[in-house]
């Protein structure tokens, strides 16, 4: 999350010990709230239902969408917030051997059977009776997950100061069409240093990063009931078709279409 950024801290939910091997778990956030950083003894993938969730781990920014879900495996320090208010649903698992899952965090497509099966394992539950049934459904959950496709779909974030006051700029003014040559006449270094360093940090160029960002931004915009021309200028994009279609093709489908689902 930005530094300069209001968020409503709410409080990381106890559970001292996961009652089964695959434990799920739904909750809601406000809009503006966040969980404050914090990590788990087991992993946790996190999928929202409706709105889109911001995970920050260090190094890294993400924005889950309901097509997609977030691996954070065991012991990793994360926040999640809520731009606009989210519902999402909590897959808490054990490490065990032959999980097959990533020792780091990854975004999935959440596909339309991990999603029934996320629902149907929570309907379920702890009820007496269909424990059967239940160690069915997680061990199908497990299947699934080990099938995900991945996406790299992540803002990385560099650890310096001079290129944080870059990104953290940006962040809060992403119109701002600056390139290196302005922001090393701004911070007193040479263009040709600060983009060495912006690639080496970040794993690619300012204007891929600032292109990223503003596609990160868009969808939370969007989801907060924001309209595509405001969102579009916001952006610093020229004209709403162009915002459309740069949408389109990151995402395959119009602004209107991604919020009508």
């Amino acid at each position: 999350m930005s530094a300069q950024d209001t968020w409503t801290p709410i409080a990381v939910p106890q559970i001292a010990a996961l009652p089964v091997p695959v434990f799920s778990r739904s909750q809601n956030l406000g809009a503006r709230q966040a969980f404050p950083e914090h990590a788990h003894r087991w992993n946790q993938l996190v999928y929202a239902t409706a709105g889109t969730l911001t995970v920050s781990v260090a190094g890294a920014r993400y924005v889950i969408t309901p097509e997609q879900a977030i691996w954070v495996p065991t012991g990793v320090r994360h926040t999640t917030g809520a731009l606009s208010s989210a519902e999402f649903r909590n897959l808490y698992i054990d490490d065990a051997p032959g999980l097959g899952m990533p020792d780091r965090c990854t975004v999935y497509a959440a596909t339309p059977l991990l999603r029934a099966l996320i629902a149907e394992l929570e309907a379920v539950g702890l009820q007496a009776g269909e424990q059967a049934y239940a160690e069915q459904l997680r061990a199908l959950v497990l299947a699934q997950l080990r099938r995900l496709r991945a996406q790299d779909f992540h803002l990385p974030w560099p650890a310096s100061p001079m290129l944080c006051r870059i990104c953290e700029t940006l962040l809060e003014q992403p119109a701002d069409p600056r390139g290196m040559e302005d922001w090393g006449r701004a911070l007193g270094a040479s263009a040709r240093t600060l983009a060495r360093r912006f690639e080496r940090e970040v794993g690619m160029g300012l204007r891929a990063w600032r292109h990223r960002l503003r596609l990160f931004l868009a969808l939370q915009w969007l989801c907060a009931g924001r309209g595509v021309t405001e969102v579009a200028l916001d952006l610093g994009y020229a004209s709403p078709s162009a915002f459309s279609y740069m949408f389109r093709q990151e995402m395959g489908c119009a602004p209107s279409e991604w919020c009508a689902r």
